[in-house]
């Protein structure tokens, strides 16, 4: 599968996403990587990705001997790679297969994304380029991590970690965060919107928040977020406060917060923040040019906090996500 990925953008053509599927692999992360990098994209006009799985052997015996997979490439297809997502399974003392930790370094050493999803933080860690760097992994096995690898900085209640050329995901639904967010980092915010639409799931799942949802299903239904927050994103342009959504849900402001803690695992306010956000990336993907104006409409009031946000949160400025992201112009005019 080929696409028009951002590396078309800058001539260095499709982007490459390899999975190494190793023995006792995790047929749910998996999944997840096909679902989100592999499948075609018919409503988009394009593939965004051009996906791989490989294996060190040609049959492999996923977790639990639940079922084996065959028939994909040898292990020298992530040698190619762009990004590549390294083996997770439950057995996380068991050392990884050498022949993998060495094409892990090899991709690392010539600068290729490397992705661990859940216990694949082990397996980057052992490979040995984790040192010094901020990763996350599963809660269950962090106190494990931890004096097996006291020299990375393990991250133990956020949903996943962006640290540039590694990044990392905690338990298995976070997968599915992690692999979203990097669809958005690639191709904006609207094809990664798209690509959730699709799944049916959440867009936007801060990696900042909480592994540990106390209450994922509420106990009442009258109870649920989801009208406040429906009512929430069709007002983002307004000068909506924590008090206005207590209000519309009918409950104090600290009721609210534990409600957002409780269910999201994040705050009103931060909530309302990354929605705004998402929402001037989008504006900037479909044209628009005055960054005074999506910030209004957006709900960020100005141009310079529009910036200072898209800096901190996404790691670009305005400018430098509308040539990226936005319509093709004069200034984004793909090479080759």
């Amino acid at each position: 599968m080929t696409q028009g990925s951002s590396h078309d953008a800058h001539g260095a053509g499709p982007h490459r996403v390899v999975v190494i599927v190793d023995e006792n692999s995790n047929p749910f992360e998996l999944g997840c990587a096909t679902e989100v990098f592999g499948l075609r994209r018919p409503e988009l006009g394009r593939d965004l990705y051009d996906f791989r799985l490989c294996s060190p052997e040609p049959r492999t015996l996923m977790r639990d001997g639940f079922f084996t997979l065959a028939g994909v490439a040898g292990l020298e297809a992530a040698e190619s790679a762009d990004t590549l997502i390294v083996p997770n399974r439950p057995d996380v003392e068991v050392p990884r297969r050498p022949a993998v930790l060495a094409a892990i370094r090899r991709a690392h050493a010539r600068g290729a994304r490397l992705v661990g999803f859940c216990s694949g933080a082990f397996t980057l860690a052992e490979a040995g380029i984790l040192d010094g760097r901020r990763a996350t992994a599963h809660w269950q096995w962090a106190a494990s991590f931890r004096a097996r690898f006291p020299a990375v900085r393990l991250e133990t209640d956020v949903l996943f970690v962006d640290d540039g050329d590694i990044l990392t995901s905690a338990g298995s639904a976070a997968a599915l965060d992690l692999g979203l967010y990097i669809v958005g980092r690639d191709h904006g915010a609207e094809v990664a919107n798209s690509v959730s639409r699709r799944l049916v799931f959440a867009a936007h799942r801060d990696g900042g928040q909480r592994q540990f949802v106390e209450r994922p299903v509420p106990d009442a239904p009258d109870e649920s977020l989801a009208p406040v927050l429906a009512w929430a994103q069709e007002r983002l342009d307004a000068p909506l406060t924590v008090a206005d959504l207590a209000a519309r849900a009918s409950v104090s402001a600290a009721t609210l917060h534990r409600r957002f803690r409780a269910q999201l695992g994040t705050t009103p306010l931060a909530w309302l923040t990354g929605e705004r956000l998402a929402l001037a990336c989008r504006l900037i993907e479909r044209g628009e040019s005055r960054f005074e104006t999506v910030a209004r409409h957006s709900g960020l009031g100005t141009a310079a906090n529009l910036r200072a946000l898209m800096r901190r949160r996404i790691g670009l400025t305005p400018l430098e996500y509308r040539r990226r992201f936005g319509p093709v112009t004069a200034e984004r005019v793909p090479q080759g």
